[in-house]
């Protein structure tokens, strides 16, 4: 059985990221050695991931800030405001992130909220009516290849086109209708990117798809992935929802030429088999053409997995006749410290019933392993 993360926490494991953002806006340490500090906790985060055995490892799940706000600025969402600092690029991005105030002006952040159910917060985005979209692929292919350079193949992650059209804030008098074909036509252009440069899959978040959804909302989302999956071309496309189950569209994502399928079966409403996930599973099967990512290792708790009922997760699910299974998490393990190596003042009668990211890792090697037995 392979395995999969959602994504990987990025922070360091003491904070060094923090620490090295705090001493550039104070001006302590030049942008060079910023993006330094960020390669290494990158490549901390893919060393550990593929010493761990994990087979679907992420890139792109990094931010120094925020991940919608790395979408945004991927997809040129940079509002008037901001670029009238004439900032460079990483300061532009920090002035949208925490407010400017200095010799080129004064601007204050864009708004946060509440991401989910998490106790992580977002920035919103923002777009404006003579705002033009247009991608810039940098970022998510300069990653992927520096993955590639120490020789780990990985599955590029991006937000996926619908959550990031409904976490948009319109400014002016255009509406989420008016970009759908913009938006897709953008989406196309990042899956002929990476066809060009080899990549085997893609993985779209759309967290937003475990909300109550309208008619309107499964026809929108219909609509954009009928378009960008008819130019997926070589690369396959997981779809990676989280935080809940998709009982509103889970038909149209099994209908839809996904070629994965990533769902969360720890979260969601309760059936008399247990959470919605499994219950839409048993009832209404599972694309035999496509894979399941099956987010059974929590990425938001603490706890060590219960592998025995993890193993009974498994059984129902081959028993529903899913093909294919990929051991995944839940959701990114950003959501929990990364290891219990820090915790030298809490006893062994505590520490063996924590599970933090690293050692989410080992669980999920082990359990994948252990049940193929």
């Amino acid at each position: 059985m392979k395995t999969a993360i959602v994504g990987f926490p990025r922070v360091g494991k003491n904070r060094e990221l923090k620490f090295t953002t705090e001493k550039y806006f104070r001006g302590e340490i030049s942008k060079e050695e910023l993006l330094k500090e960020g390669e290494s906790q990158r490549n901390y985060g893919l060393k550990k991931q593929k010493e761990a055995g994990i087979d679907f490892i992420s890139s792109n799940d990094f931010s120094f800030y925020d991940g919608i706000l790395d979408t945004a600025f991927s997809l040129g969402l940079i509002p008037k405001r901001y670029k009238e600092l004439g900032l460079n690029d990483i300061d532009t991005y920090f002035a949208m992130a925490r407010g400017y105030q200095g010799e080129k002006g004064n601007v204050k952040a864009l708004a946060m909220k509440k991401w989910f159910n998490t106790n992580y917060h977002y920035i919103v985005p923002e777009i404006e009516d003579e705002s033009k979209v247009c991608l810039n692929e940098k970022k998510i292919v300069d990653q992927y290849e520096e993955a590639l350079s120490a020789g780990i193949e990985t599955k590029p992650v991006f937000t996926g086109v619908f959550t990031f059209l409904k976490l948009l804030r319109y400014t002016g008098e255009k509406t989420l209708e008016d970009y759908i074909d913009i938006f897709a036509n953008e989406y196309v252009k990042l899956l002929s990117k990476l066809n060009e440069k080899g990549v085997k899959w893609l993985q779209f978040d759309e967290p937003y798809i475990v909300k109550d959804l309208t008619d309107q909302d499964i026809k929108i989302f219909k609509t954009l992935y009928e378009k960008i999956l008819a130019s997926k071309g070589q690369v396959k496309v997981l779809i990676q929802t989280y935080f809940g189950d998709v009982r509103d569209i889970y038909k149209e994502i099994n209908d839809l030429p996904f070629d994965g399928i990533g769902l969360d079966f720890l979260e969601g409403k309760e059936s008399l088999q247990g959470k919605e996930t499994l219950s839409l599973v048993q009832k209404n099967g599972f694309s035999e053409d496509k894979i399941l990512f099956a987010g059974l290792i929590n990425g938001k708790n603490i706890w060590r997995n219960d592998y025995k009922k993890t193993f009974e997760l498994l059984d129902s699910l081959k028993k529903a006749g899913v093909k294919e299974i990929v051991l995944s998490t839940s959701c990114s393990l950003l959501h929990v410290p990364y290891s219990l190596e820090n915790e030298t003042k809490l006893s062994d009668k505590y520490k063996k019933h924590f599970s933090f990211a690293e050692e989410k890792l080992k669980e999920i090697r082990e359990i994948a392993s252990l049940y193929e037995e």
